[in-house]
């Protein structure tokens, strides 16, 4: 038996991607949190570039980044259900809206959890932005209708963008503003509600409640932080 292990932490939408995905094709791992403050020694000698999360190590070999590490799952566990599309074509679009969704939507809120007035405000309004044109655009690629991107079952980009579930109901609740709204969005709305109800979903996403208290509590120190400095 392949040994696993999963170095994340318990928050991160980056680690959680990957949990989910390793569920999603049935792998065993070993799943070891890190202090993103303090990290390991394991972390800086597997990730030393980077010095990032998640790490995960495949029978000694260590691989960071999360969407290559999601890759390198699709390609060495070849078992159903596939995370990309078998079609050359199809797999490049997956890759385009991941990277897409990663760049342009997930790193902004990074900035709507950790600004404040006139920053928030910015970043609160360049997200909806491109997750409207992420609406707009994306159903070129991917079928309306269905319960989820990759059709029937969830598959790569379900996972990328499934894994920020959590995330964006925390963030609406702690800057009171509707961040994926159904009428503005209703894809994107309806596909991140479909996931959010899969059993796998379920088990891996943190505690909603445990998830707010700790960001509340993340966020004040951030922001004493900025305001000294």
């Amino acid at each position: 038996m392949a040994d696993v292990k999963l170095y994340g932490l318990w928050a991160s939408p980056y680690s959680q991607r990957i949990q989910l995905a390793l569920n999603l094709k049935g792998v065993s791992y070993e799943w070891i949190e890190e202090d993103a403050q303090n990290k390991s020694e394991k972390i800086l000698q597997y990730n030393p570039i980077y010095k990032k999360l998640p790490v995960l190590v495949h029978d000694g070999k260590p691989l960071p980044e999360s969407l290559i590490i999601l890759e390198y799952i699709e390609e060495t566990w070849k078992n159903p259900p596939l995370l990309l599309p078998e079609d050359p074509y199809e797999r490049s679009r997956v890759r385009f809206w991941a990277n897409f969704f990663d760049q342009k939507v997930l790193t902004l809120m990074g900035a709507i959890f950790s600004c404040q007035g006139e920053e928030q405000e910015k970043a609160i309004t360049e997200f909806v932005e491109n997750i409207t044109m992420m609406e707009k655009e994306i159903v070129k690629d991917f079928p309306a209708g269905k319960p989820f991107f990759s059709g029937e079952k969830p598959g790569f980009l379900d996972v990328v963008v499934g894994s920020t579930s959590s995330v964006i109901k925390v963030l609406e609740r702690l800057v009171g503003v509707k961040l994926v709204d159904q009428e503005r969005t209703p894809l994107v709305h309806s596909w991140l509600a479909a996931f959010a109800e899969l059993g796998i979903a379920k088990d891996t996403m943190p505690d909603m409640e445990t998830f707010f208290v700790k960001a509340v509590e993340m966020r004040e120190k951030i922001l004493a932080s900025t305001t000294k400095n």
